[in-house]
């Protein structure tokens, strides 16, 4: 009797190690989840001062302020800081009601905001020119940026032309060009000082020349990375690598279809992450030796009307931010998060977003914004 009930009391302080060690795992998961808090769209919504249309957005990632540009409504068009906490508008910086416009490029650097300005010579007939808000919260331009464009290139913010890369010195330019020359051309820059590097042409107008290729960064290496390929149904797209320490320009075949919605770029381990137009997939590079895969976006079965658009790096969790304007998983529009091998770690459902679009990350805070829900807004999330 007395074995029986030893073994008991031993079976009773196992089952209660092993209720307590779950607990404690629970309650480290709960403490977990509640520091993250819920991941999805956010209650914070950034509406234009004026209730015009977004024209460019970004968030200082060292800060805690935002810009945005917006054009129409009870204004021509204008541009705005607000509160990444609130999203409460900050300050007008400018506004005008002729028919100039405002298109905001980014926040780059550390801390720098960039705003382009055409203003209307005459019809068909625009002077570009690019302001600076050093630091972002001066809440004013303070400055000028003037990239060597002459004549016959331009530089357009809303095809994401400017590499988005916070806490580097530099950037990387994409201009394309006008002249019916169909030759890009890519450039450094250091925004902050308004110096620039070394000019290289892009010489492959079959792939690089008919439309502006999303651009990114490698700070490591100290090349831009470009999407381009003809676009034709059932092709695969092209990566063109510009070594701008040599001012040398190469390209190899990728993975997936149609044309390069989005690229970004882990400088660290020498990963390049795009999606493409015609499967709906996203895929995965390692830059040193040029081979890829492709991931399809869950539940689209690569239908191209299901394709992912914009794609962010965060670079404190190593995680690729990819969105997708029309949901495979849900209603309307949502956004995943990859890690660098290219495995889903989230889905974020319930979001509506247009094409044209893009993401803006706060990394240590882990939330992103993005265009929508509506036109004059800007939505929240946390990832």
């Amino acid at each position: 009797m007395k074995g029986k009930n030893a073994s008991y009391r031993r079976l009773r302080r196992i089952a209660a190690s092993v209720v307590f060690s779950f607990s404690c795992f629970a309650a480290a998961q709960t403490s977990a989840s509640r520091l993250l808090g819920p991941t999805g769209p956010g209650n914070v919504i950034v509406h234009s001062k004026f209730g015009g249309q977004i024209f460019g957005f970004d968030v200082d990632q060292n800060g805690t302020e935002g810009l945005l540009s917006e054009a129409g409504g009870s204004v021509n068009a204008a541009v705005e800081t607000f509160d990444q906490k609130t999203g409460k508008i900050l300050k007008v910086v400018i506004r005008t009601q002729s028919q100039d416009d405002f298109l905001t490029m980014g926040v780059l650097g550390k801390s720098l905001g960039l705003v382009e300005r055409e203003h209307v010579i005459s019809f068909l007939h625009l002077k570009r020119t690019f302001h600076t808000l050093n630091p972002l919260d001066s809440n004013k331009f303070t400055g000028v940026w003037t990239p060597p464009l002459g004549s016959t290139h331009i530089i357009t913010a809303v095809d994401g032309s400017i590499s988005r890369t916070q806490g580097a010195a530099n950037v990387v330019a994409w201009a394309a060009d006008v002249s019916q020359n169909f030759i890009p051309w890519v450039f450094e820059s250091n925004v902050a000082e308004n110096k620039f590097g070394p000019i290289v042409k892009i010489t492959d107008s079959t792939n690089f020349g008919s439309v502006v290729s999303p651009i990114a960064f490698d700070t490591k290496t100290n090349q831009a990375v470009v999407g381009g390929g003809t676009g034709a149904f059932d092709t695969n797209p092209v990566i063109g690598l510009i070594d701008l320490t040599k001012g040398t320009f190469s390209e190899f075949t990728g993975v997936g279809l149609g044309f390069i919605n989005g690229v970004a770029v882990d400088s660290a381990d020498g990963i390049a992450c795009t999606t493409t137009e015609d499967d709906a997939s996203v895929e995965f590079y390692d830059l040193k030796s040029e081979t890829g895969f492709t991931v399809v976006l869950p539940g689209s079965g690569g239908q191209q009307f299901l394709s992912g658009w914009d794609v962010e790096f965060d670079s404190i969790h190593k995680l690729f931010v990819v969105a997708q304007p029309n949901s495979s998983t849900g209603t309307g529009s949502s956004i995943y998060v990859y890690d660098t091998k290219g495995n889903v770690k989230n889905t974020l459902n319930g979001f509506s977003f247009p094409t044209p679009m893009r993401l803006a990350l706060n990394p240590s805070k882990r939330t992103g914004w993005v265009d929508g829900p509506v036109n004059g807004e800007i939505q929240s999330f946390k990832y």
